[in-house]
Protein backbone atom coordinates (compact mmCIF):
# COMPACT_ATOMS: atom_id res chain seq x y z
CA UNK A 1 0.00 0.00 0.00
CA UNK A 2 1.72 3.27 -0.99
CA UNK A 3 -0.45 6.73 -0.01
CA UNK A 4 -0.16 9.49 -2.89
CA UNK A 5 -0.02 13.01 -2.21
CA UNK A 6 -3.24 14.74 -1.75
CA UNK A 7 -3.69 18.97 -1.96
CA UNK A 8 -5.34 18.28 1.59
CA UNK A 9 -4.26 17.40 4.69
CA UNK A 10 -5.70 14.33 6.06
CA UNK A 11 -7.20 13.39 2.73
CA UNK A 12 -5.37 10.00 1.75
CA UNK A 13 -5.16 9.12 -2.13
CA UNK A 14 -4.34 5.32 -1.77
CA UNK A 15 -2.57 2.97 -4.10
CA UNK A 16 -2.99 -0.49 -3.03
CA UNK A 17 -0.64 -3.30 -4.06
CA UNK A 18 -2.31 -5.12 -6.70
CA UNK A 19 -1.14 -8.88 -7.21
CA UNK A 20 -2.14 -9.60 -11.15
CA UNK A 21 -1.36 -11.97 -13.78
CA UNK A 22 -3.48 -13.95 -16.53
CA UNK A 23 -6.51 -15.09 -14.75
CA UNK A 24 -7.44 -11.70 -12.99
CA UNK A 25 -5.55 -10.21 -10.08
CA UNK A 26 -6.26 -9.20 -5.69
CA UNK A 27 -5.50 -6.80 -3.75
CA UNK A 28 -6.19 -5.78 0.21
CA UNK A 29 -9.16 -3.35 0.20
CA UNK A 30 -8.23 -3.01 3.70
CA UNK A 31 -5.95 -3.89 6.47
CA UNK A 32 -6.54 -3.09 10.38
CA UNK A 33 -2.31 -3.59 10.93
CA UNK A 34 -0.92 -1.59 7.43
CA UNK A 35 -4.01 1.17 8.01
CA UNK A 36 -2.91 2.04 11.52
CA UNK A 37 0.82 2.02 10.97
CA UNK A 38 -0.35 4.76 8.12
CA UNK A 39 -1.88 6.66 10.45
CA UNK A 40 -5.30 5.62 8.72
CA UNK A 41 -8.39 4.76 10.77
CA UNK A 42 -9.34 1.38 11.76
CA UNK A 43 -12.52 1.09 12.86
CA UNK A 44 -15.60 1.34 10.05
CA UNK A 45 -19.08 -0.04 11.26
CA UNK A 46 -21.03 0.53 8.19
CA UNK A 47 -19.85 -0.76 4.80
CA UNK A 48 -21.88 0.50 1.56
CA UNK A 49 -22.30 -0.10 -2.06
CA UNK A 50 -23.93 1.83 -4.97
CA UNK A 51 -24.49 1.57 -8.47
CA UNK A 52 -25.22 4.61 -10.62
CA UNK A 53 -25.02 5.19 -14.56
CA UNK A 54 -22.54 7.95 -16.11
CA UNK A 55 -22.89 11.50 -15.50
CA UNK A 56 -24.68 10.80 -11.99
CA UNK A 57 -23.24 12.90 -9.20
CA UNK A 58 -23.72 12.04 -5.52
CA UNK A 59 -22.79 14.88 -3.05
CA UNK A 60 -21.73 16.82 -2.26
CA UNK A 61 -22.44 15.22 1.48
CA UNK A 62 -21.70 15.04 5.25
CA UNK A 63 -22.94 14.36 8.57
CA UNK A 64 -23.09 16.44 11.64
CA UNK A 65 -23.07 15.44 14.57
CA UNK A 66 -21.75 12.21 14.06
CA UNK A 67 -19.60 12.76 11.23
CA UNK A 68 -18.34 10.08 8.73
CA UNK A 69 -14.85 9.49 7.42
CA UNK A 70 -15.29 7.16 4.56
CA UNK A 71 -12.81 4.79 2.58
CA UNK A 72 -14.16 4.90 -1.01
CA UNK A 73 -13.41 2.61 -4.00
CA UNK A 74 -14.79 1.48 -7.11
CA UNK A 75 -15.46 -1.85 -7.98
CA UNK A 76 -16.53 -1.15 -11.81
CA UNK A 77 -16.48 1.76 -14.00
CA UNK A 78 -14.02 5.08 -13.11
CA UNK A 79 -15.32 7.97 -10.85
CA UNK A 80 -14.30 11.62 -10.20
CA UNK A 81 -13.88 11.83 -6.60
CA UNK A 82 -13.60 15.13 -4.66
CA UNK A 83 -13.53 16.06 -0.79
CA UNK A 84 -13.77 19.27 0.61
CA UNK A 85 -12.89 20.42 3.68
CA UNK A 86 -15.59 22.40 5.86
CA UNK A 87 -14.32 22.49 8.77
CA UNK A 88 -14.48 25.65 10.98
CA UNK A 89 -11.40 27.30 11.60
CA UNK A 90 -9.20 25.45 9.17
CA UNK A 91 -6.86 27.08 7.12
CA UNK A 92 -8.00 24.71 4.40
CA UNK A 93 -11.74 25.77 4.53
CA UNK A 94 -13.62 25.37 1.31
CA UNK A 95 -10.75 23.85 -0.42
CA UNK A 96 -11.23 20.62 -2.74
CA UNK A 97 -9.35 17.46 -4.07
CA UNK A 98 -10.57 15.50 -6.51
CA UNK A 99 -9.01 12.34 -8.24
CA UNK A 100 -10.15 9.60 -10.39
CA UNK A 101 -10.65 5.90 -8.94
CA UNK A 102 -11.62 3.35 -11.22
CA UNK A 103 -11.87 -0.16 -11.45
CA UNK A 104 -8.47 -0.20 -13.67
CA UNK A 105 -6.21 1.66 -11.25
CA UNK A 106 -7.59 0.31 -8.65
CA UNK A 107 -7.16 3.67 -6.33
CA UNK A 108 -8.98 4.48 -3.04
CA UNK A 109 -9.13 7.50 -1.07
CA UNK A 110 -9.82 8.14 2.44
CA UNK A 111 -12.08 11.77 3.34
CA UNK A 112 -11.89 11.88 6.77
CA UNK A 113 -14.84 13.37 9.06
CA UNK A 114 -15.19 16.89 8.44
CA UNK A 115 -15.21 16.98 5.09
CA UNK A 116 -18.22 16.86 2.23
CA UNK A 117 -17.82 14.21 0.01
CA UNK A 118 -18.96 13.77 -3.72
CA UNK A 119 -18.63 12.05 -6.89
CA UNK A 120 -19.19 12.03 -10.47
CA UNK A 121 -19.80 8.72 -12.71
CA UNK A 122 -17.41 8.89 -15.48
CA UNK A 123 -17.92 5.14 -17.15
CA UNK A 124 -21.08 3.81 -18.80
CA UNK A 125 -21.74 2.72 -14.67
CA UNK A 126 -19.99 2.45 -12.09
CA UNK A 127 -19.87 0.15 -8.78
CA UNK A 128 -18.99 2.33 -6.00
CA UNK A 129 -18.09 0.73 -2.12
CA UNK A 130 -17.30 2.61 0.64
CA UNK A 131 -16.79 1.90 4.91
CA UNK A 132 -17.77 4.09 7.03
CA UNK A 133 -15.95 5.36 10.31
CA UNK A 134 -19.48 6.25 11.80
CA UNK A 135 -23.04 4.49 11.18
CA UNK A 136 -25.56 6.96 8.85
CA UNK A 137 -28.46 8.86 10.96
CA UNK A 138 -30.93 10.60 8.68
CA UNK A 139 -31.64 12.87 11.24
CA UNK A 140 -27.53 14.36 10.52
CA UNK A 141 -27.58 14.33 7.23
CA UNK A 142 -26.46 17.45 5.27
CA UNK A 143 -25.91 18.92 1.91
CA UNK A 144 -23.78 21.43 0.04
CA UNK A 145 -24.15 22.05 -3.59
CA UNK A 146 -21.84 20.40 -5.97
CA UNK A 147 -21.69 23.67 -7.79
CA UNK A 148 -20.98 26.20 -5.25
CA UNK A 149 -19.00 28.91 -6.82
CA UNK A 150 -16.87 29.79 -3.82
CA UNK A 151 -15.70 26.10 -3.74
CA UNK A 152 -15.35 26.01 -7.84
CA UNK A 153 -15.09 22.40 -8.10
CA UNK A 154 -14.06 21.29 -11.74
CA UNK A 155 -16.56 18.54 -12.94
CA UNK A 156 -15.57 16.88 -15.72
CA UNK A 157 -19.01 16.58 -16.48
CA UNK A 158 -21.27 19.95 -16.42
CA UNK A 159 -24.84 18.70 -16.83
CA UNK A 160 -24.95 15.65 -14.11
CA UNK A 161 -27.90 13.87 -13.14
CA UNK A 162 -28.79 14.71 -9.78
CA UNK A 163 -31.53 14.15 -7.28
CA UNK A 164 -33.85 16.07 -5.66
CA UNK A 165 -32.07 16.60 -2.20
CA UNK A 166 -28.83 17.42 -3.77
CA UNK A 167 -30.32 19.94 -6.85
CA UNK A 168 -31.43 22.09 -3.58
CA UNK A 169 -28.42 21.70 -1.90
CA UNK A 170 -27.63 25.33 -0.55
CA UNK A 171 -24.37 26.93 -0.72
CA UNK A 172 -21.41 27.02 2.01
CA UNK A 173 -21.97 30.62 2.26
CA UNK A 174 -25.32 30.11 3.27
CA UNK A 175 -25.38 27.11 5.68
CA UNK A 176 -25.23 27.92 9.45
CA UNK A 177 -21.85 27.52 11.33
CA UNK A 178 -23.38 25.40 13.72
CA UNK A 179 -24.11 23.04 10.76
CA UNK A 180 -20.43 23.09 10.17
CA UNK A 181 -18.04 20.64 11.87
CA UNK A 182 -15.01 22.18 13.94
CA UNK A 183 -11.39 21.82 13.24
Amino acid sequence: MKLLPTTLPGVALIEPAVFGDDRGFFFEAFNRDRFAAAGLPTDFPQANTSRSARGVLRGLHHQLPRPQGKLVWVVEGSVFDVAVDIRRGSPNFGRWFGAELSAGNHRMMYVPPGFLHGFQVLSEYATFSYLCTELYDSSCDRSVAWNDPDIGIAWPIAQPQLSGKDRAAPRLADVSPDHLPEL
